[in-house]
């Protein structure tokens, strides 16, 4: 018998538990480096985007990627969908025009068990991407 679609499997909702957490650990990360965050999993029409923050008159837009083990950054990396960021970024901007004036920045956080966290800024540049 197939499995209900208001059910998720067990392994998938272990995933979103486990991303979920991810994004929380990312969010005090930023705080301790004096970031304010705007928003947390803003979901937009064409996607969606982990964290919004700000820091000085830069706003960020930041993907959080948590994974099992170290030796995956690099896939952590090749997995970011970055023209969904972009589109998302801009769906949102244009629903908060005082941001849009602000200088934009795309930065991916990498989480691993047993590491501090991997702040890579500037990971993309989406400028032609966000209008």
């Amino acid at each position: 018998m197939p499995r209900s679609p208001s059910k998720p499997h067990p392994s998938r909702l272990a995933a979103e538990l486990f991303g979920r957490r991810g994004e929380r650990l990312a969010a005090w990360y930023l705080r301790a480096k004096f970031y304010t965050i705007v928003a947390e999993r803003v979901r937009t029409p064409v996607g969606e985007i982990d964290l919004v923050a700000r820091r000085g008159g830069v706003t960020v837009f930041v993907e959080v990627k948590a994974r099992r083990s170290t030796h995956a950054y690099a896939d952590a990396l090749a997995a970011v969908n970055r023209r969904r960021i972009s589109r998302a970024a801009g769906y949102y901007l244009s629903r908060h025009p005082a941001l849009a004036a602000t200088t934009l920045r795309f930065d991916v956080i990498f989480l691993a068990p047993f590491r501090w966290p991997r702040h890579l800024k500037h990971a993309f540049d989406a400028s032609q991407d966000v209008t």
